[in-house]
């Protein structure tokens, strides 16, 4: 499994609450949620992990 950093995220509390409910309705963790989020959107702008890079 790859190594993951930790490090503080300061959100709205209405928001954070929104994603607690996403990630639920999901039957994900908040931390899963998070990383799916961030996955999807840089696979959208084109940024998502190159084939055979580490990153």
């Amino acid at each position: 499994m790859a190594k993951k950093k930790a490090f503080v995220l300061r959100l709205d509390p209405d928001m954070l609450e929104r994603v607690e409910r996403w990630a639920a309705d999901e039957f994900r963790s908040m931390n899963g949620q998070l990383e799916w989020i961030i996955n999807r959107a840089l696979k959208q702008a084109g940024r998502g992990k190159k084939p055979g890079k580490n990153q």
